[in-house]
């Protein structure tokens, strides 16, 4: 029954519809173990037991009976604290909405309760999404799974730990940034960024409304093809041929290796290896328009941040630790007309990028160009903190900019992804072409 805390969301599916798995069993399984984690308060906000057995209880009906709603029914999940549950706090890792219980659930997690996913709990988060690092001094800063003294990757950092450490079969965050990417790389997971508008944002604590998007963190490819049909109450692509022969795709040099430190470089190059050996066509790509993209997220992020959160902030500012805070306030300095011109440089540059990469199935670059950075430095190193954070999100926020697709896979070299970006809306296309990399990365 351990062995349960290590398989496939996927496997374990599967494992209930063959009658070889009792979600009842395995539900209390995950749960125990949350219990019996040295870090569970560090991971997760709150664990629904309750909510969880009795969702396990109609899963084991539904099983027994041959009437099993999808292939994740019966499979325990997480769910990031800035997804609406009811009559369960609701906080987005901030203290500013300590009292915030929710009356009902949001979308996603209605979508996926109806289809028989087992919902664990809330998880620990970076304050309000605003940061990929996942140090909050605020709540908690959760662990990473490949070092004791460095951040988890944020902002769906207790998502991450939750799935590393076992304590989820998967996980459901958000990325506005690359706040499922980072950590996903950093703890050695598979992370899916999906297309702005495609999921539903009802009930999800926004940062930037124009960016948001909900994701899965998952142990495999197949996982998060399958995460995504549920919260999207679809099916699920077929990965079951995939194959990288003849497949085109591009190594992106614009601005995805300034600054890279040596060893993400060198897991992305081995990476990128393996693929062109499994018999993937690689080229390299320059698109320096992109730069001008780049140089607008500072208008284009905090402006709609702080526009959402200006009179929350302002009415308790203290309750924020204050590089977020920072953050949130740095949208002060921009006025409506720059917004509004930003947006439409993006939109020029989205289109360029389009006709740029319309040969290619994906677009390849390191998930990260860092390793996760120290916790205890970046609390008292203030310089430090920005630059770090900065240059975390640099490389996912491309995915962001563009308005794409993008799946993170680990690279086999610990806290090192390679990101393949796809095209709008082009999910379950990105998701095959992912199973065939995920199987020449093995």
């Amino acid at each position: 029954m351990t062995d349960w805390l290590t398989m496939t969301a996927g496997d374990l599916g599967r494992g209930i519809g063959a009658g070889e798995i009792d979600p009842v069993a395995l539900t209390r399984t995950y749960l125990d173990a949350i219990d019996a984690h040295p870090l569970r308060d560090k991971i997760y906000v709150t664990v629904t037991e309750g909510r969880a057995m009795a969702e396990a209880r109609a899963a084991q009906a539904r099983a027994q009976a041959g009437r099993r709603l999808s292939p994740l029914d019966g499979v325990p999940i997480s769910w990031k604290d800035l997804f609406d549950s009811a009559g369960t706090l609701t906080g987005a890792g901030s203290a500013l909405l300590r009292d915030r219980v929710p009356a009902r659930d949001a979308q996603v997690l209605r979508t996926a309760t109806a289809l028989g996913t087992v919902c664990l709990g809330k998880t620990h988060m970076s304050e309000l999404a605003f940061s990929g690092l996942g140090l909050n001094p605020m709540t908690a800063t959760p662990p990473c799974v490949n070092d004791a003294d460095a951040v988890p990757g944020g902002s769906s950092s207790g998502a991450a730990a939750s799935v590393a450490f076992g304590l989820a079969a998967c996980a459901i965050g958000s990325d506005t940034g690359g706040s499922v990417r980072i950590p996903a790389a950093w703890n050695d997971l598979v992370g899916l960024k999906t297309t702005s508008g495609r999921v539903s944002l009802e009930g999800v604590v926004p940062l930037a409304l124009r960016f948001d998007t909900v994701g899965p963190l998952a142990r495999s490819v197949e996982d998060a093809a399958l995460a995504l049909a549920a919260l999207e109450g679809r099916a699920a692509p077929d990965l079951g041929d995939a194959a990288l022969t003849g497949r085109r795709l591009a190594v992106l040099e614009t601005c995805a290796f300034d600054d890279i430190r040596d060893t993400p470089r060198e897991a992305f190059e081995g990476a990128v290896e393996r693929l062109r050996g499994a018999g993937a066509q690689v080229e390299t790509l320059a698109v320096p328009e992109l730069q001008e993209a780049m140089d607008l997220s500072a208008v284009l992020y905090c402006v709609e941040a702080y526009g959402l959160w200006r009179d929350v902030i302002e009415a308790d500012p203290e309750a924020m630790y204050p590089p977020i805070r920072a953050r949130f306030e740095a949208g002060r300095s921009f006025s409506g007309p720059d917004y509004v011109a930003a947006w439409a440089a993006v939109e020029r540059v989205r289109a360029v990028w389009a006709e740029a990469t319309a040969g290619f199935d994906a677009v390849l670059c390191p998930t990260a160009p860092i390793l996760p950075p120290n916790l205890h430095r970046l609390e008292t190193d203030g310089d430090y903190y920005v630059t770090q954070n900065l240059l975390t999100l640099r490389n996912t926020r491309i995915g962001n900019l563009m308005g794409l697709c993008a799946l993170s896979l680990p690279t086999g070299v610990p806290s090192c992804g390679i990101s393949l970006m796809g095209r709008p809306g082009g999910e379950h296309a990105l998701l095959r072409l992912g199973a065939a990399a995920e199987a020449a990365l093995a």
